[in-house]
């Protein structure tokens, strides 16, 4: 025959909670970063692109003066 054990139960119920809660607090800050990280990328990625096809300044040509 099982006793009534209350607090025990109790203490258990709220340590599972509690691990569950820190366990979606974590997967949402994985996915801030995650997202964040996707961001910074697309940016770098932009720039990259925008650097690339810029035209080159003058005296910045794709000849090399050998007699300078």
């Amino acid at each position: 025959m099982l006793a009534y054990n209350g607090p025990m139960n109790l203490d258990i119920a709220s340590q599972a909670f509690n691990l569950k809660q820190v366990q979606t607090q974590a997967s949402a800050q994985f996915a801030v970063i995650k997202k964040q990280q996707e961001m910074d990328k697309m940016l770098i990625e932009m720039v990259d692109a925008v650097s690339k096809s810029a035209p080159l300044p003058p005296g910045m040509g794709t000849r090399v003066d050998k007699t300078a």
